[in-house]
């Protein structure tokens, strides 16, 4: 119907549970409505485009959905210049503008959160298995760089727990940081070469959508299991072990915990319980209390000048506690020599590199959008990435491995009332007065304090309210958590990221190919149609089965979508033999939700036609969407289907069905 119409009618697709084959209400009539609502509109096509406009479009969908070129339209070449470098370097958005009273603020943030940078960019780098040094390396030139280039203004960067575990585990697993240091130091940098690399080319071609396949529950679970095995790495520290497993896993660690019993400090695990305790109390109290934030974001720093001046005070007699030693003083030294291009260890630096990126690239955007939503501003993900990407590019030609965004540094960033980017530039300065003039103070640091110092950064990754969260809301989703937590725990880090990944894929392709289908009723003295499980008050519309689909029809599900529709068909009919009601006429698909079709969706509704058919059955399709109705009438099925077998809305359908039932006078 419609066939020769030049426009198409887009409604929104609606929600609707499965629904069932039974139900306890049956209209006695057909809903008709008034007469002076009888006109039947047509079912219309879209404008006509050539294939080249159509591609066009597409592509602008996929990469350009925000339009980032809108505000380039209708200005002077000044204006775009202008424009243009505000796009490439966001401080010139806000730089003309910022001012004393801004810089107050920012000043003090840097210096807040230069004094729990410090020492957790000391602590991270153990965990990555690499020299301490290398941590505050990585504090100075990345902030340096995301000053210039990155969009949000509270975001802290610097080394964090995941990705360093991730690339201390990666890489230790082939080449270890003990027997071979000058190697796995050349492996990290290029490691993060491959990270910046590739957070770059994302954001640079648009891609940023590949990270979407670590969905939050995924993301849940991975680091509530890294925050698990981070900490029970720490025991290693804390009770003063010096042979320690280098394997990542529960049951690995637990058994060298136990069978190196032997040697246990009681010095080290008296002092290490001490300041745990220490950290923990001040953790507490800023989360019950927001306005002292500054009491747990000092508190590291407190703690290592606390057990420094102590050990250096009993250095005589603290035999069992193992120091930091000799940290190097001086600004980063060039790496691009270390860089490691060819060799047998190449393919792991690359892996290395794509896995940190995406992990590190996924919380550093999801950071910097979480407080951007606090002050009501927006931070541009394709900038992120290729601000994030070109920094870690930068860094692993300076000593630095992989950086990104903070979220506890960030969190204190922002409760400390910054204002801008600025605060990343003081952060920048505090460690490049540390590298210079502080480094001899770190020698007697004990390392048990830089893993009390870990274990309380990653005990707030994890969520359990979120987990219960996910098991209320959805299960499959809750699967994906736990997979990704079991996973980490007892198989590998890589591994469980990979399962978890793997488990979200599988939850699209279910919906994909098992998409939802819904019996409608009419709801009583209204035009409505909705799911006769959903609501009661709905009721079946004699002669008529009405079903809606809830997905685009696809080559994954067309058999699958032909099945279950035959199926309804076969239960309605059995039905109506059951409770002797009307006979079926008429079948009625609601394609609202129906947003896409190929070819072998086209194939199984005329497939299906045919079948209905010679049961006597006409089949009539509801309100299909622009590009659906395209293909259909490309298809040549707009024809084949006759006059009456699309129409815009099921009321209209019903009404104009059902009135050719009648006998003409």
């Amino acid at each position: 119907m419609g066939a020769n119409s030049n426009r198409v009618e887009d409604f929104s697709s609606h929600n609707g549970s499965a629904a069932t084959t039974t139900t306890l209400k049956v209209s006695t009539e057909i809903p008709m409505p008034p007469p002076e609502a009888m006109e039947i509109h047509n079912v219309c096509l879209p404008p006509q485009k050539t294939t080249f406009q159509k591609l066009k479009h597409r592509l602008s969908e996929i990469f350009f959905p925000d339009d980032p070129l809108y505000r380039f339209k209708k200005q002077t070449w000044r204006k775009k210049l202008v424009l243009g470098l505000q796009c490439l370097f966001p401080i010139f958005q806000w730089g003309p503008e910022y001012n004393l009273s801004l810089f107050r603020s920012d000043i003090i943030s840097g210096l807040t959160i230069a004094s729990l940078a410090i020492p957790q960019g000391i602590s991270y780098a153990k965990l990555a298995n690499l020299p301490p040094i290398i941590g505050l390396y990585s504090s100075f030139i990345p902030p340096l760089i995301y000053s210039v280039l990155g969009s949000s203004r509270h975001l802290a960067v610097g080394p964090v727990s995941i990705a360093s575990l991730v690339m201390g585990t990666m890489l230790s697993e082939s080449v270890s940081p003990v027997e071979e240091p000058i190697l796995y130091l050349k492996l990290a940098f290029t490691a993060t070469f491959f990270a910046g690399l590739f957070q770059a080319s994302l954001g640079l071609l648009r891609l940023g959508f590949v990270i979407d396949f670590l969905s939050k529950a995924t993301l849940i679970g991975f680091m509530a299991g890294a925050a698990v095995i981070v900490s029970l790495q720490q025991l290693k520290g804390l009770l003063g072990i010096v042979h320690f497993t280098g394997k990542m896993q529960l049951i690995p660690v637990m058994t060298s915990v136990f069978d190196r019993r032997k040697e246990w400090s009681w010095q080290t695990v008296g002092l290490g319980s001490i300041f745990l305790l220490f950290l923990l109390t001040t953790r507490h109290i800023s989360m019950r209390k927001p306005k002292l934030f500054w009491v747990s974001a000092a508190a590291p720093l407190t703690s290592v000048i606390l057990s420094t001046l102590f050990v250096f005070c009993v250095k005589s007699k603290a035999h069992g506690i193992s120091i930091i030693g000799q940290l190097q003083k001086g600004l980063n030294p060039p790496s691009l020599n270390m860089l490691y291009f060819n060799g047998q260890y190449l393919a792991l630096a690359i892996k290395t590199g794509i896995i940190t990126g995406i992990l590190s690239l996924t919380e550093g955007i999801a950071v910097g959008r979480t407080f951007a939503s606090l002050r009501n501003y927006q931070v541009d993900g394709n900038k992120e990435m290729m601000a994030i990407g070109l920094m870690n590019i930068a860094g692993s030609c300076t000593s630095c491995y992989v950086t990104t965004g903070s979220f506890s540094r960030s969190a204190v960033n922002y409760n400390a009332g910054a204002q801008t980017a600025v605060s990343n530039i003081v952060l920048a300065t505090a460690v490049l007065v540390t590298l210079l003039f502080l480094m001899p103070l770190f020698y007697y640091t004990p390392n048990v304090i830089l893993g009390a110092i870990i274990i309380t950064a990653v005990i707030g990754l994890i969520d359990y309210q979120a987990a219960y969260k996910l098991w209320k809301v959805d299960k499959l989703d809750f699967l994906a958590c736990v997979c990704s937590f079991f996973g980490v725990l007892f198989i590998s880090v890589p591994l469980g990221l990979a399962i978890a990944v793997g488990v979200s894929v599988f939850k699209i392709l279910l919906h994909v190919t098992r998409p939802n289908t819904v019996v409608l009723g009419n709801i009583p003295r209204t035009e409505i149609y909705q799911s006769l499980n959903r609501y009661r008050e709905a009721s079946r519309v004699p002669s008529f089965l009405i079903l809606a689909i809830e997905s685009p029809i696809y080559f994954a599900n067309s058999t699958y979508l032909q099945e279950r529709i035959l199926r309804w068909v076969r239960e309605e009919e059995e039905w109506i033999k059951a409770n002797r009601e009307s006979t079926l006429k008429c079948i009625i698909i609601d394609m609202t939700a129906v947003t896409a079709i190929d070819t072998s969706g086209i194939d199984m509704v005329c497939e299906l036609r045919k079948m209905l058919e010679k049961r006597s059955l006409q089949l009539v399709l509801v309100n299909p969407v622009g590009s659906v109705t395209e293909k259909l009438h490309h298809s040549k099925i707009l024809e084949s289907f006759g006059m009456n077998a699309f129409y815009l809305t099921v009321g209209k359908a019903v009404a104009d069905v059902s009135a050719s039932w009648k006998p003409q006078p």
